[in-house]
């Protein structure tokens, strides 16, 4: 029962210094964080963090923990943004993609791309294609691309250059015709 009573002591000297640590925190994120819009979910993660804490030892240093939290809020949001790759999402523009008709003719010819680029993709020597879907469509680097293949990094160069030429001319013809 000792524990319950000293994680309310806690949680009551928290509430009292909410206001104080809310405000060091909001400043702790804007230093750190570039989107302006994420620094209150993250303050929030740090309270929600500590109120969940279920511990029966006090806490000696209120404001060492606070900084402990909110440090590992921070590398949490590092890691899943690191995971989801974040960066590279474009958002959505409704000025620029919103009641734009689909064409049904601009469908079938992206249909028919679709189905040249992959017939011109396995028309490729197995090594060649294997080198060109790690590297363009898994995202692999040529020394990654080596290390599985058992192959050089001037080979992984050596096919790119194949498959691009290789592809560039098939969806040519295509134009062409």
């Amino acid at each position: 029962m000792e524990g319950k009573e000293q994680g309310r002591a806690w949680r009551a000297v928290l509430a009292e210094e909410a206001g104080p640590v809310r405000r060091w925190l909001t400043r702790y994120f804007r230093r750190r964080v570039r989107d302006g819009s994420e620094v209150e979910d993250l303050v929030q993660d740090v309270f929600v963090r500590i109120a969940a804490r279920d511990s029966p030892e006090p806490i000696e240093n209120l404001g060492g923990y606070v900084i402990r939290t909110a440090s590992s809020v921070l590398a949490d949001r590092g890691r899943r943004r690191e995971t989801r790759r974040a960066d590279l999402h474009v958002a959505f523009d409704s000025d620029l993609h919103a009641d734009e008709e689909i064409d049904p003719e601009r469908v079938l010819s992206g249909k028919e791309d679709l189905n040249a680029a992959t017939a011109a993709l396995l028309s490729l020597p197995e090594r060649t294609r294997t080198v060109f879907v790690l590297r363009r469509l898994e995202g692999y680097r040529h020394r990654d691309i080596a290390a599985r293949l058992g192959i050089s990094v001037s080979a992984v160069e050596k096919h790119m250059v194949k498959a691009i030429r290789h592809l560039a001319v098939e969806m040519e013809k295509r134009r062409g015709s």
